[in-house]
């Protein structure tokens, strides 16, 4: 029998773990006033929406864990952690919110009925070409940069930019912090700034030692190892067979052309390849024969 490991402790970027973190309620209560800059005392009960998102996407299996909450006032966030790079993330995310807002109305239902909705982004990487580490984005109008409409909003939480460490920290910076923490010692370091990310600290050290939690756990860290390891392997045989490609069909006036051409197309061949899209799809969106495209896969 595998003997536990008394230093294990899982890392709330693993989404796994971050949904169950979410599922304790003064959690929840804390990590939202701080999305919403409000005191958790203004925070009302809030509520897990239970949700079975339709999975369009191989990497959703494997990246994107959705924490569905609807709070008193009917106001709606949905929580996302992702850990790998999605090429569509700002598309996907629209759909989401949108899906979230439209699906508050029943068949009969006033469009009055209609509440907030937020989408959360919890990246562990970087999406927007700045150095801001936390982004919040709304309707506005482009010529009077007037808000159109406070219903719809997106968060957007960048884990890898965040600055160094200051004393008068608060707010999202701290729940950032502890979101991104490595080890115990500086999950123990975040816990002792707020009570709300100390019963985030004593969760996630109940959840470590839980030999069920912590098989799902690793179950969910190998399959986004094995997914990152896949997508690096696609890159790297695309890169090579897009450099013979791009050798053989460039012309010697165009080699230098040709040579990119081919690299791009390939590495976008296995990317999709990987994605699970069929030999057909990936010829549609590349605008070549199937022919072509098994050439380079194969």
């Amino acid at each position: 029998m595998k003997k536990p490991d008394e230093n294990f402790i899982m890392l709330p970027t693993v989404d796994f773990c971050f949904k169950e973190l979410m599922m304790n309620p003064k959690v929840r209560t804390g990590f939202i006033a701080a999305l919403l800059d409000l005191s958790p005392d203004e925070i009302q009960d809030t509520e897990i929406v239970p949700t079975e998102l339709p999975r369009d996407y191989p990497e959703e299996k494997l990246g994107i864990l959705d924490v569905h909450v609807r709070m008193r006032d009917g106001r709606h966030l949905n929580l996302e952690m992702q850990v790998q790079f999605f090429e569509y993330w700002d598309s996907r995310i629209l759909f989401y919110l949108s899906k979230m807002f439209s699906g508050q109305l029943k068949k009969g239902d006033s469009y009055e009925k209609l509440r907030k909705c937020i989408h959360v982004s919890i990246l562990d990487f970087s999406w927007f070409d700045d150095d801001l580490y936390y982004h919040t984005i709304h309707l506005y109008d482009d010529g009077t940069k007037e808000r159109y409409s406070d219903l719809l909003e997106l968060q957007f939480l960048e884990l890898k930019k965040l600055p160094p460490e200051a004393q008068s920290e608060k707010g999202i910076l701290r729940w950032m912090r502890f979101l991104h923490g490595k080890n115990r010692k500086e999950f123990e370091h975040m816990a002792g700034t707020d009570e709300y990310i100390q019963e985030a600290y004593d969760t996630l050290v109940q959840m470590s030692a839980d030999e069920k939690k912590q098989m799902e756990y690793e179950a969910r860290e190998k399959a986004l190892r094995d997914y990152q390891s896949q997508m690096k392997s696609a890159e790297n045989a695309g890169f090579k067979k897009g450099e013979q490609t791009g050798f053989q069909k460039g012309e010697q006036a165009g080699f230098q052309k040709g040579e990119q051409s081919g690299l791009e197309k390939a590495k976008r061949i296995f990317q999709l390849n990987a994605q699970g899209k069929t030999i057909t799809e990936i010829a549609d969106i590349c605008q070549m024969t199937e022919p072509e495209v098994r050439d380079i896969l194969y």
